[in-house]
């Protein structure tokens, strides 16, 4: 039976649920608004971590993308062992763990120590994330109704990104900031009560022997490559990030090889021959870097330039987040009028209209035409993710909605990984070289205010009134020009999803993927 056969068929049988299955959705919604919001709270953490354990500006990429690559090393391998072993299973596994390591991450001494915890929450929920997006697979069976579940599950994480600074902000204006990690574990406690009891266990009835083989073969894919892309934001272009590049590109191809000359692969490389299938992952994938890049250099103007303290930095945002979530929603009756290619290019040029107004906002210090952006910004990413999403997975067949899921989150966390390092990384590089420091500023100083933005701010307090205030003016302007680099490089990364999407997607329409 052909891939496309197995897909067809399991959309014929699907049947409507009840009450429990949107029972067993809220439950299920737990982990992703606890991703959701770890995110957004780190972002406008992050000034504050970096005033108490001081990292270098390297140090202060990995605390935000060590938890990413760590998930895009393991994201299809714990995809599959869902698949095989139970996806509630494991979902109550990375629930626990996650909850745990997130109280080592609250009491981190140092960056280093934070960056390897942040690292152990990669690997915890690394198991929660496929198997919230599979297990809704095998939930919602009924096309319909899954694709208003998936509008959801991709709202839950807008609604978490808008909770995260408002809570988040309260927390860091009262506690310190390892209290942001501790959210983790009021959250995840109902999942661990109610799991059990409202969402029903699903698995592949013809899972594969387990490749130890293939599982490292993807890890060696992986984390080469994103570290190259980190290293390549940071340092610039050397003999470190080429290598890796190569050796991960030569990993990967001896994984295709041995999942397409295996009779039970770790993950069906038939789903890639499919057009939808690969052209919704890339819009995925771009359509994250917009939005975690967006988030990365807007928190740090918000509050180190604006000077909002960190609740109102968050209020701030919150009416671009509540966009997202309403636009997440209301894609989906739009969506079964109107063919994908349609709708996913016309959401995203609102999201490339939102970047193209960033420099002049942060230059102009219109606070409420940045406002303006991220609404903007939010509606298109919000609808593109909810129709993607649905295609990713209409493009599977129950038995392999883990896999499947999980090369969608990988797409997701390799996504956040380039917002943060490439988008981010050329922010850095466009700040540093543009930084005109004061004459007379001391050594030291100096240093700091060259590494980070924070820095400059951190290292002003210890000045004299005059010299200060003129560091804090040549930093702002360093960064703000940087961010107007960044930001039409954004808009032309989202450009290229609008085109992707409007190439690949499916033309039917209702988000139907064509067979």
């Amino acid at each position: 039976m052909t891939l496309t056969e197995e897909i067809a068929i399991a959309d014929a049988q699907g049947k409507r649920v009840g009450w429990r299955g949107w029972a067993a959705l809220v439950v299920l919604m737990l982990p992703v608004l606890l991703v959701s919001v770890d995110n957004t709270v780190l972002s406008f953490a992050l000034p504050d971590i970096a005033l108490h354990l001081q990292p270098s500006s390297a140090e202060q990429l990995w605390i935000i993308d060590a938890y990413p690559l760590v998930l895009a090393g393991l994201l299809v391998t714990m995809g599959t062992l869902g698949d095989r072993y139970g996806r509630r299973r494991l979902l109550l596994i990375g629930g626990v763990g996650f909850a745990a390591v997130s109280v080592l991450a609250a009491f981190a001494p140092t960056a280093g120590w934070l960056i390897v915890a942040r690292a152990g929450l990669g690997v915890f929920g690394a198991m929660l994330m496929p198997s919230t997006l599979s297990l809704l697979r095998s939930i919602f069976t009924d096309r319909d109704q899954r694709r208003l579940a998936i509008a959801v599950w991709a709202s839950m994480f807008s609604a978490g990104a808008a909770l995260g600074p408002i809570v988040g902000g309260l927390l860091l204006e009262h506690f310190a900031w390892g209290s942001v990690f501790l959210l983790s574990v009021p959250v995840l406690l109902p999942l661990l009560v109610f799991a059990p009891i409202l969402v029903p266990e699903s698995r592949d009835p013809q899972p594969g022997r387990i490749d130890p083989v293939s599982i490292l073969l993807s890890m060696l894919t992986m984390v080469p490559i994103v570290y190259a892309i980190k290293e390549f934001a940071v340092q610039g272009l050397g003999v470190l990030p080429v290598v890796l590049v190569v050796a991960g590109i030569g990993f990967g191809v001896v994984f295709v090889r041995r999942q397409l000359t295996s009779a039970a692969p770790m993950l069906d490389m038939r789903l890639f021959r499919q057009g939808t299938f690969s052209g919704a992952l890339l819009v995925n994938l771009l359509s994250v870097i917009a939005l975690v890049g967006f988030l990365y250099f807007v928190a740090q103007h918000l509050q180190l330039i604006v000077g909002l303290p960190p609740m109102q930095a968050g209020l701030a945002l919150v009416p671009g987040m509540v966009a997202m979530i309403v636009a997440g929603l209301l894609v989906v009756p739009i969506s079964r009028r109107f063919a994908p290619r349609i709708v996913v290019p016309v959401a995203l040029l609102l999201s490339v209209t939102a970047y193209l107004l960033v420099p002049a906002a942060v230059g102009g210090g219109a606070l409420a035409m940045l406002v303006g952006a991220f609404i903007l910004l939010g509606v298109g990413i919000g609808a593109a993710e909810t129709v993607s999403n649905d295609l990713v997975l209409a493009s599977a067949p129950p038995a392999k909605a883990g896999a499947a899921s999980a090369v969608s989150e990988t797409a997701y966390e390799v996504g956040a990984v380039l917002g943060t390092a490439v988008l981010g990384g050329i922010l850095a590089a466009a700040y540093r070289s543009g930084l005109v420091l004061p004459e007379g500023l001391p050594a030291h100083a100096a240093d700091a205010a060259r590494e980070t933005l924070a820095g400059a701010v951190a290292v002003s307090s210890q000045l004299p009134a005059e010299v200060a205030a003129e560091l804090r003016t040549a930093a702002a302007h360093a960064f703000d020009a940087g961010v107007g680099i960044t930001a039409v490089i954004g808009a032309v990364l989202v450009a290229i999803a609008a085109v992707i999407a409007a190439t690949t997607l499916g033309g039917t329409r209702g988000t139907r993927v064509e067979h």
